[in-house]
């Protein structure tokens, strides 16, 4: 038997935006997620909480490589623990140089600490690439990893028996909110990510447990809701791009926009402002317009 416990990284000193995963048995434990290194304290308490060290984690499986996703995993690597990760992203916690100077282009250099922390290389020989569905042993546990690219090509979901943990792959969902989906640059590509969401389908989960934020077990409902979100974010996102609309204005109209759903949806202003901290409006309108511009390109 084991057991499965969210931890709240609360990042930005907010509950319920960023989670960890520990999942342990008798004598293993192992973490999907680390947050980024500027939750690092936080992740500490939440494993003493559990009467853990990090030197206690074993393993740690990363859904995907983006900071708020991984950051911290070379803080668990110097303590010890095995990454397993998709090939694609292996690379970039190897040598993370080019991963943080994209990051900074986006968040801007001066934000890069307070948001995110730092990240240091990881030794090669604590690093393993994670073939999509070739089960991975840890103790008594047997994860297996489900390539899900759309919301970024290095994506995986790890199964576990009947529970999933989604990364953002099962899009961003906080208490009683709806599901929205993350969209950001530069891999953002909505046919691959309806793909993922059919490969998930097929699994037939019964919880998924998302890193923004908890645990679903209406999954159907739940992706159908997200995948008509995908659907209306990129159809008003398309309108603006064909019209030739400046990005700045872009963005203004479309935090309008999803606060308005939000609003709609009976959202009260601080849930409000965990989405917005979770998945930024400006993100997702630079990956949508990306992607709108390659496939224009592509025609």
């Amino acid at each position: 038997m084991y057991t499965i416990r969210s931890l709240d990284l609360h990042f930005q000193k907010e509950a319920n935006t960023i989670a960890s995963f520990l999942v342990s048995d008798q004598n293993h434990h192992v973490l999907v997620e680390t947050g980024p290194e500027s939750t690092w304290p936080q992740l500490v308490h939440q494993l003493q909480r559990h009467h853990l060290r990090p030197e206690d984690i074993d393993a740690v499986l990363l859904t995907h490589i983006h900071f708020d996703h991984a950051g911290a995993a070379w803080k668990l690597a110097e303590a010890g623990a095995r990454i397993y990760v998709h090939p694609l992203g292996l690379p970039h916690l190897a040598n993370p140089e080019k991963l943080w100077q994209s990051a900074a282009r986006i968040y801007g250099k001066d934000n890069m600490q307070a948001l995110w922390g730092s990240m240091e290389p990881i030794e090669s020989t604590n690093l393993i690439a994670s073939s999509d569905m070739e089960a991975v042993l840890l103790g008594k546990m047997t994860f297996v990893p489900v390539h899900t690219p759309g919301h970024a090509i290095h994506h995986v979901a790890w199964k576990l028996d009947d529970n999933l943990f989604t990364g953002d792959v099962a899009g961003v969902k906080i208490h009683s909110g709806p599901v929205v989906p993350p969209c950001p640059p530069p891999d953002i590509d909505l046919e691959d990510w309806k793909d993922s969401i059919a490969k998930i389908r097929a699994l037939e989960p019964d919880r998924l447990y998302l890193t923004h934020y908890g645990t679903v077990s209406d999954i159907s409902n739940h992706f159908q809701e997200l995948e008509r979100a995908m659907d209306e974010w990129a159809a008003w996102m398309k309108i603006r791009f064909d019209d030739g609309t400046a990005p700045e204005v872009i963005t203004k109209d479309f935090m309008a926009y999803t606060e308005k759903q939000l609003i709609d949806q009976g959202v009260g202003k601080h849930l409000r402002e965990c989405y917005e901290l979770a998945n930024p409006s400006w993100m997702s309108v630079s990956g949508l317009l990306r992607y709108w511009k390659l496939k224009q390109s592509r025609k």
